[in-house]
């Protein structure tokens, strides 16, 4: 009774102040431009603050929290929990039915302020951010409060509650919504995760579970076990110390190894290396640009992040192993780290042609982007056929030979790599990967899918 007394205030609160939105009540009308005026002279001349600004707003964006749910849906379908996936698909769709059907109701227009700092498409009320993040990372917590530890939980939950207060200020300090846009984003979130969680539990009632309490068990209590990212695994580095010792040595030696290669091939600079990149300049066609531009995006550090961000939860929720994850972190940050390194270090000029990039802050030894390609595609691929028997895994072998094959050609036919610049991004991912292979040794007690759930399994009867 107290939860449903709840949601009716939340709900009511939401429609007070949507009426008095539409119906432009002079009080609410002064505070909201009272605040986003103010908010606008401490923000507009600071740079660095508008552009914190934004990267918290775009924890809150479509896209980003679209790929979010994406990848936790897949996760416990792959943990065999389709309720809470569905779950997160039904109240997640709920967020994307309200936020344009409001707006196109309301009709309220954007703040106007004297120093824009920032622009949004369509109307203004509610803020599609603040209900999107509310509900999103709302969902969230219930769905993965029974995997946290119970001492932690209180700290989770503040954790998501700063996240969404954060995207929220955020909104309105760059001038794209009003107080009151956010405040109503919030209620209607809050109104819409209570009922679909409502409906969840009467489903889980009649499924004969027991009815726990929501913000302290989660939605699905019983699915701890499945949602503990390795609850079997024991230490991943038996000796830290002693294996940070030996990463860092390694990390000094393939670093002396890319600076005298570069070094050696910056003073011979061989004819042959700009004339790879002069012949393929003859070549160039709007269709050869656009496709190699495509290419090239393939091995740019987004590209590069947002896949390993989405292979690195699937290989947790599949082998239940924090080794793999481990050895692919260290991976890309080793290889970024060699590569700015070493690239300033040597200070290669680009080559002798004309460079369809631009100027760029680094130099060209060694290729960052063919380094970065190389690396990932690398070590999934060593991740992979340890784990997977069926006859596709050989999949991810023939893509770490065509992704860097094409960026590398795009590389030097775009004007930006020679092909020395090639050889020193093969030989930085040789050195690396090799050193990592030694330490981490990421395919100890490698184990398939099926034999990580049938522990998992085994460990839930005992």
């Amino acid at each position: 009774m107290l939860g449903l007394i709840a949601v009716i205030a939340v709900g009511l609160g939401f429609a007070a102040l949507l009426l008095l939105v539409r119906f432009h009540w002079s009080p609410l009308q002064s505070l909201d431009h009272a605040v986003a005026d103010g908010l606008n002279h401490q923000v507009a001349g600071s740079s660095a603050a508008v552009k914190v600004l934004q990267q918290i707003s775009s924890f809150g964006g479509r896209v980003f929290m679209i790929g979010l749910v994406a990848v936790v849906v897949a996760i416990l379908l792959i943990r065999r929990r389709p309720r809470l996936a569905l779950y997160l698909i039904v109240t997640g769709a709920g967020a994307l039915v309200l936020d344009p059907s409001l707006k196109a109701l309301v009709g309220r227009l954007r703040p106007v302020v004297e120093e824009p700092v920032a622009h949004a498409p369509g109307n203004s009320f509610p803020s599609g951010h603040a209900l999107g993040s509310m509900i999103v990372y709302g969902m969230l917590a219930l769905v993965l409060l029974p995997g946290v530890r119970p001492r932690w939980r209180p700290w989770f939950l503040a954790l998501v509650a700063g996240i969404v207060l954060l995207i929220g200020f955020s909104r309105i300090a760059l001038g794209v919504h009003f107080l009151s846009d956010v405040v109503a984003g919030w209620l209607l979130g809050i109104a819409w995760i209570s009922t679909t969680a409502y409906a969840f539990r009467v489903w889980r009632r009649e499924a004969g579970h027991p009815a726990d309490h929501l913000m302290h068990d989660g939605l699905e209590p019983e699915a701890a076990q499945d949602l503990r990212p390795a609850p079997a695994e024991g230490p991943v580095l038996p000796h830290p110390w002693a294996k940070a010792a030996e990463i860092l040595v390694g990390w000094v030696l393939t670093f002396g190894l890319l600076y005298l290669f570069g070094y050696g091939v910056t003073r011979w600079n061989p004819s042959w290396d700009d004339g790879v990149p002069r012949w393929l300049q003859t070549f160039r066609t709007p269709a050869l640009d656009d496709l190699s531009w495509w290419w090239s995006k393939a091995g740019d550090t987004h590209a590069i992040l947002a896949i390993s961000l989405v292979f690195c939860p699937l290989a947790l929720a599949l082998w239940r192993q924090w080794r793999p994850v481990l050895f692919l972190a260290l991976t890309m940050v080793g290889e970024l780290t060699l590569f700015l390194t070493s690239a300033a270090a040597v200070d290669r000029p680009r080559p002798g042609v004309e460079q369809l990039d631009g100027h760029m802050p680094t130099s060209s030894f060694p290729s960052g982007h063919i380094a970065a390609t190389i690396c990932l595609w690398t070590a999934i691929a060593i991740i992979v056929m340890a784990r997977v028997r069926q006859p596709w895994r050989w999949i991810f072998p023939v893509l770490a030979v065509l992704m860097p094959l094409g960026v590398a050609l795009s590389r030097m036919y775009r004007g930006m790599h020679h092909p020395t610049d090639v050889l020193g991004a093969m030989l930085l991912t040789a050195a690396w990967l090799t050193v990592l292979w030694w330490t981490v040794r990421p395919n100890a007690r490698a184990v398939t899918a099926t034999e990580a759930a049938l522990e998992n399994r085994q460990m839930v009867v005992a």
